[in-house]
C-alpha cells in the first residue's frame, strides 16, 4: 500500500515538473515571438545617393486602431526621429526644393501566434496555446524629387504583446530603418 502512494506521489511530481518545464518551453517561445524585430531595406541601385544633400518630410499616414498609435503626437515623434537620423547622416532638411521627399507610414495590427508544448500523461501529447501579440510596421520611402521615382525604402517591424508598447519602441525602429541609409556601393 504504501509502495503504491510513494507510486503515486511520484507521478504527480513527474507530470507536475513536466508542466512546469511545458510552461517555461512555452514562457520562452513566447518571449522569441514578441521580442522579434525585422529591418528590410530596398533600394534603387542607379541611385545617385551621394547626390542627395537635402529633404523634405511630407505628411505620412498612420494606420492603428489603438488610440495611443493613432495620434499627432506618434506623427511628431516619428518625424523628429528621421529628421534626427537623417541629419546624422548629413543630409540637410530644407523646406522648398529638396533632393529627397521623406514620406512614412506607420500602421499597427492585432495578432495571434500559436505555440505547442508537450502535455498529458508522461509528456505525451501537446498541449496548443495562443499568444496574442501586436505588430507594428513603419515604412519610410525616399523620393528622388527630380523623378518623383522612389529611390529607398526602409521597412521596421516590432511584434509586442502590448500594442501600446509600440510607442515606446519607434525611436528603435525609425533609427534601425534609416540605419542603412544610404546603402553601401558595391
Amino acid at each position: 500500500m504504501s509502495q503504491c502512494r510513494n507510486q503515486g506521489e511520484e507521478s504527480k511530481m513527474v507530470r507536475r515538473g513536466i508542466l512546469q518545464a511545458a510552461a517555461l518551453f512555452a514562457t520562452l517561445l513566447a518571449g522569441s515571438v514578441v521580442m522579434a524585430q525585422k529591418v528590410t531595406v530596398q533600394f534603387d541601385p542607379s541611385g545617385a545617393f551621394s547626390d542627395y544633400k537635402t529633404f523634405k518630410i511630407l505628411n505620412g499616414t498612420l494606420n492603428s486602431r489603438n488610440p495611443a498609435l493613432n495620434s499627432e503626437l506618434v506623427k511628431k515623434q516619428i518625424e523628429a526621429d528621421i529628421r534626427r537620423d537623417l541629419t546624422a547622416r548629413g543630409l540637410t532638411e530644407v523646406q522648398t526644393q529638396p533632393d529627397l521627399n521623406v514620406v512614412y507610414h506607420f500602421g499597427a495590427a492585432h495578432k495571434t501566434e500559436v505555440e505547442a508544448f508537450p502535455a498529458g500523461w508522461r509528456g505525451w501529447g501537446t498541449r496548443w496555446v495562443r499568444v496574442p501579440y501586436a505588430e507594428g510596421t513603419l515604412v519610410v520611402d525616399l523620393r528622388y524629387t527630380g523623378t518623383h521615382s522612389l529611390v529607398w525604402r526602409g521597412i521596421a517591424s516590432e511584434e509586442k504583446n502590448d500594442p501600446t508598447k509600440l510607442a515606446g519602441k519607434l525611436d528603435d525602429m525609425v533609427k534601425k530603418a534609416l540605419q542603412k541609409y544610404p546603402p553601401k556601393e558595391k
